[in-house]
């Protein structure tokens, strides 16, 4: 099972940790927009390599003590199909380095167009009998608040394929408890009813860590809930964004792991992406300055648990 992958990774670089790959001009060194622009031209195509060129930095840097990475694929979509090709080609490199791949991408629909999400990120499509994978990450992002309808087209191709799926629950958003905090008539929360809902979706597909292909995104910056979902949730594992930029820290994370210090991965998007910005230092040593942040950030969550 996908997730089992992932656990044992986690365990062998001893580091529960995502690396969030949501590339923006802005974050990114201007020794490698130049030298990309230089190539491309100043247009979508060199800013999908510039993304592409800081992505692998990033990936080579981090690969071997990080098991897993998130690319966001608004950033890429927003450069056209030049960005969308630069997300493909970003999944294949972190696939090449040994990373498990969680595209991020909080797709949901129903019937025939769930499926053809599902086909792009998490199966294959084929054409005269020949199979090719669109988007070949390990796990997807979606929305379970079309109910099993949005799911069950996504968790037969998690069989399939081996692949896992991550269902909105309860958000790092400060705006989440909108409705995810709302009592229905039976005294759950939403995100509560969501979470029930996730362990039910997953029941048939647990692997030999206990975990099922259906996991849940819970964020760091609601520290009790995380802790209340862990005990209510003991076969779904956790995607903990919040991390970082948006004030979680290795005390709020704590409690998405359970009792074996398993159960949960960490994302950090721009504390690891934008670290030599924090740190002051040259745009040159990016990656040793995401490398420090990446190993202090596995200190900060190993001394919490």
């Amino acid at each position: 099972m996908s997730f089992d992958r992932l656990i044992a990774s986690i365990r062998a670089k001893q580091s529960p940790i995502a690396l969030g790959l949501d590339p923006q001009l802005k974050y990114i060194p201007e020794h490698i927009t130049a030298a990309a622009f230089g190539r491309a031209g100043a247009g979508p195509e060199g800013a999908a390599a510039a993304f592409l060129d800081f992505n692998r930095g990033l990936i080579d840097a981090l690969c071997d003590i990080v098991p897993a990475v998130k690319p966001q694929a608004a950033f890429y979509e927003a450069w056209g199909w030049q960005g969308m090709r630069a997300l493909h080609d970003t999944i294949c490199y972190a696939r090449e380095k040994g990373m498990f791949v969680i595209t991020d991408a909080k797709r949901g629909d129903i019937g025939t167009t769930m499926a053809a999400y599902a086909d792009a990120h998490l199966g294959v499509s084929t054409l005269q009998g020949a199979e090719f994978a669109a988007f070949p990450g390990d796990a997807l992002t979606v929305n379970g608040y079309l109910g099993s309808d949005g799911i069950a087209p996504a968790v037969s191709l998690c069989q399939r394929y081996d692949k896992g799926i991550f269902v909105l629950v309860k958000t790092s958003n400060p705006s989440s408890g909108e409705l995810q905090d709302r009592l229905l008539d039976d005294g759950r929360e939403v995100y509560r009813a969501m979470g029930d809902l996730c362990e039910q979706w997953g029941a048939g597909s647990r692997g030999e860590s206990g975990y099922s292909c259906v996991g849940a995104v819970v964020g760091a910056t609601y520290p009790r809930q995380l802790t209340q979902l862990r005990q209510l949730m003991p076969h779904t594992f956790f995607l903990v964004p919040g991390y970082g930029a948006q004030g979680g820290g290795g005390a709020d994370v704590a409690g998405a792991f359970d009792a074996a210090g398993a159960g949960a991965v960490v994302n950090s998007s721009r504390g690891l992406m934008a670290a030599w910005q924090k740190e002051g230092c040259p745009g040159e040593d990016f990656a040793g300055a995401a490398r420090r942040e990446a190993l202090r950030m596995r200190r900060d969550i190993a001394e919490h648990l």
